[in-house]
């Protein structure tokens, strides 16, 4: 079992790495872990003279390919040369032994982040404005050079949705603690449904939502995208409808999405609206295979959610709501399986 003392950082060992492996680094340091939302231990690091951002692997065993914080830190690194929002990185230690895991250290940046996608606290118009906003860093994600980047092997540019369905499978099946009837379904379905190929190509976030954007207190612009841990070369349709998937969730608890809510009311745009805006800014006519796409992002987020209800079972999660995160589950897949019988466009 993971105890407290196993995410709790040697605070003068890691003040003396740091202070030779960044530029102007000063110790001595205190670290606080952030509660919520982190699948990578994320933590607050205050030294003497500025504040930064350390993200770690959790402790325990790993799926494989999972927590890698290496990639992040080289998609963020690179996409700081782009027009895309990005904290700016300072570090990668390699070196498990400095504390325990591999690590990375970026900028602390003070800014806001909502949580709530009904974004109860501002008016219509700044929550239009916010969901623009993230459309616009969508489509700027989404139009990256890979090559200007130095990413274009950052992934495999090909057959994205097979090799995914595949991937997601063989994790869920890895995290596995009861049969779903559901999720059978799903497993049965994905691959016989797949969509051609379009050849289209991007650096894909793999968990593009509003809680992963720190907003400009006053201009409500956003000022960093976070959390590149399951980032890739995919296809950009995917981050779109994943995006989807969860405003089409119930409103309210953990995965609280815009499900029940009168969007026109709140001034947020409906989904409709939204893909057109980014198919605009894509320049793009329409989506074709969108049941399809938004009947994977509920699987992937469902297998995904597997692998935090095993690390809880085994006590090696750092998110403090990953049993009830656990729960969610059943209610993904069966708004999945909803999707499959409607006809696709």
């Amino acid at each position: 079992m993971t105890s407290a003392n196993h995410l709790e950082l040697d605070n003068a060992r890691l003040a003396s790495y740091l202070e030779q492996h960044i530029d102007g680094f000063k110790g001595p340091i205190s670290s606080e872990k952030f509660a919520d939302g982190q699948s990578n231990p994320t933590y607050l690091i205050k030294s003497s003279n500025a504040r930064y951002v350390l993200r770690r692997q959790p402790p325990g065993e790993l799926l494989k390919s999972a927590h890698a914080v290496d990639r992040e830190y080289r998609v963020i690194s690179a996409l700081g040369k782009s027009a895309v929002p990005v904290a700016k990185t300072y570090h990668l230690c390699l070196d498990a032994t400095v504390i325990g895991n591999i690590f990375y250290v970026m900028e602390f940046i003070d800014a806001q982040v909502f949580w709530d996608p009904s974004l109860a606290t501002l008016d219509n118009h700044q929550r239009r404005a916010v969901y623009h906003e993230m459309n616009r860093v969508l489509a700027a994600l989404h139009s990256v050079d890979i090559d200007a980047v130095q990413l274009s092997d950052y992934g495999r540019p090909s057959n994205y949705f097979e090799r995914q369905v595949a991937r997601w499978t063989r994790q869920y099946r890895a995290a596995e603690t009861e049969v779903i009837p559901d999720m059978e379904a799903l497993i049965d379905w994905l691959p016989q449904n797949l969509p051609e190929d379009d050849g289209r190509v991007a650096i894909a976030h793999g968990d593009f939502r509003l809680d992963n954007m720190m907003f400009d207190k006053e201009s409500l612009q956003v000022v960093a995208l976070l959390d590149w841990e399951l980032s890739t070369l995919g296809h950009p349709f995917a981050d779109l409808a994943y995006q989807c998937m969860q405003l089409r969730m119930p409103h309210g608890g953990l995965l609280s999405g815009l499900g029940g809510l009168d969007r026109a009311a709140l001034g947020i745009p409906s989904e409709e609206e939204y893909v057109a805006e980014y198919c605009q800014r894509m320049n793009i006519s329409h989506i074709p295979h969108w049941n399809y796409y938004l009947a994977f992002s509920f699987f992937r987020l469902a297998s995904i959610l597997q692998g935090v209800k095993k690390r809880a079972i085994e006590g090696n999660s750092s998110n403090r709501n990953a049993h009830q995160m656990g729960e969610q589950i059943k209610p993904l897949v069966q708004l999945a399986v909803s999707l499959l019988d409607e006809p696709q466009q």
